[in-house]
């Protein structure tokens, strides 16, 4: 689909007399990151799912400022007009938790309920902020100097032994979600990482208090960073509920598909 300055790569599945479901995949992941969870929510929905700035084959038109949350969201919108959708559920992981969260709270209209999994509003102070984007600076340059699959593959190593992630190397799957994750352009991943990274998005957390769409806050039992900070959002927002997954870390839809469905299934009306 061509605007004025994306070319978004997406897929629609099923028929939109059922109710539908956007996905929005997290740093590193592309538009089959939901491809489990959508096999077995099964045909009760239709999906939505696209290759955000700086991942899979979704290329920016213009300049870079475009990688940035606030003319994505728009153009996600504008996407949603095109193909005449009015009105949807909601579901992002991580950076599409952030994402999704900035489309929740600026275009509340257009969903009915959203789900947040492993999802940040972001750094409340300038100091924060700054700080973070000297941090994300950093682990950009090493995407900028990676132009072999093995430094890539050591770099994503690094990057899931983060202690987020809790013992998702271990997972049996494991090795092939990183081959899913080395199909991404590096260099790409890179102006994702400066323009959308934590740092660089808004903080959302004044507008918490005004939202009155239901959001179910999914976080795993070993990602204690993203459990404080999705507690926090329950207590500001009555319209939000959270629920800790057990024996997952961040990618909770990796770790354990099942439970993530259920909680889809239970949260979205069918």
């Amino acid at each position: 689909m061509i605007q004025k300055n994306y070319q978004f790569h997406y897929s629609l599945t099923g028929t939109l007399d059922k109710p539908l479901i956007i996905l929005l995949h997290g740093f590193m992941g592309n538009i089959n990151e939901f491809d489990e969870t959508i096999t077995l929510l099964g045909e009760y929905f239709s999906y939505l799912t696209l290759d955000l700035p700086g991942h899979g084959k979704t290329q920016i038109l213009g300049t870079d400022e475009y990688y940035k949350i606030e003319p994505t969201a728009e153009a996600i919108i504008n996407l949603l007009d095109e193909l005449k959708i009015a009105k949807c559920f909601l579901v992002g992981y991580s950076m599409g938790g952030r994402l999704a969260l900035y489309l929740t709270l600026h275009f509340p209209e257009r969903f009915h309920k959203v789900v947040l999994e492993s999802a940040s509003p972001g750094l409340p102070t300038a100091a924060e902020r700054l700080e973070r984007i000297k941090l994300d600076t950093q682990i950009a340059r090493k995407l900028t100097r990676i132009f072999e699959k093995s430094d890539f593959a050591a770099f994503l190593s690094n990057w899931y032994n983060q202690p987020i992630f809790g013992y998702i190397t271990n997972h049996p799957e494991y090795d092939r979600m990183v081959e899913s994750r080395l199909q991404n352009n590096p260099q790409e991943l890179d102006k994702s990482l400066r323009f959308m990274g934590t740092g660089c998005q808004p903080s959302l957390w004044e507008k918490l208090q005004c939202n009155t769409i239901p959001m179910l806050l999914l976080v795993g039992e070993y990602d204690k960073k993203f459990i404080s900070i999705n507690t926090g959002i329950a207590k500001i927002c009555e319209f939000a509920q959270i629920k800790i997954i057990s024996n997952t870390g961040h990618n909770i839809h990796f770790e354990n598909t099942l439970a993530f469905v259920e909680n889809i299934k239970s949260f979205c009306p069918q």
